[in-house]
């Protein structure tokens, strides 16, 4: 499936927009999460700095 993704990325508007990856703690269990998604590069800060 992740091949479909890149390649409809490459075409058209894809250039657009970047997958980003974030890798949280929790305070909790001390263990380390991942939340992946492809954002439009205009927002990639803006989905860093939330939480």
């Amino acid at each position: 499936m992740a091949k479909k993704v890149v390649a409809t990325l490459k075409s058209g508007k894809g250039n657009n927009f970047t997958k980003v990856i974030k890798m949280t703690k929790s305070p909790k269990t001390g263990a380390y999460t991942f939340k992946e998604e492809i954002v439009h590069n205009d927002h990639i800060k803006d989905f860093l700095a939330a939480k």
